[in-house]
């Protein structure tokens, strides 16, 4: 079993920064990658960015590149995702999720923490 928790989520101003944090605990082995997800309101869940366990490759959604930046702590087994420049347009519930190696894809989730962007 693994758990994921997230926190950093919060109510900030456009132009502000945030930076969101997930632990992962359990049978945290055999990471392949580690990634953050948003979902606003009426609209799907979208990926955001994502970390490669073995060698911090760093990926991102279009929309973030530039403003966005997601690192890692292999001791903690945990992700960081650092928001600068943020808009009302990414307001939204921030998801880690967990992707193991040998899985088709992302198969642990957190329960979100709120992103709200409002001036």
């Amino acid at each position: 079993q693994v758990q994921l928790v997230e926190s950093g989520g919060g109510l900030v101003q456009p132009g502000d920064s945030l930076r969101l944090s997930c632990a992962a605990s359990g049978r945290t082995l055999s990471m392949h990658a580690m990634g953050w997800f948003r979902q606003s309101p009426g609209k799907e869940r979208e990926f955001v960015a994502s970390i490669r366990w073995a060698n911090g490759d760093t990926y991102y959604t279009d929309s973030v590149k530039g403003r966005f930046t997601i690192s890692r702590d292999i001791r903690k087994n945990a992700i960081y995702l650092r928001m600068s420049s943020l808009s009302p347009a990414d307001t939204a519930v921030y998801y880690c999720a967990i992707h193991r190696v040998g899985a088709s894809g992302y198969g642990y989730w957190g329960q979100g923490t709120q992103v709200t962007v409002s001036s």
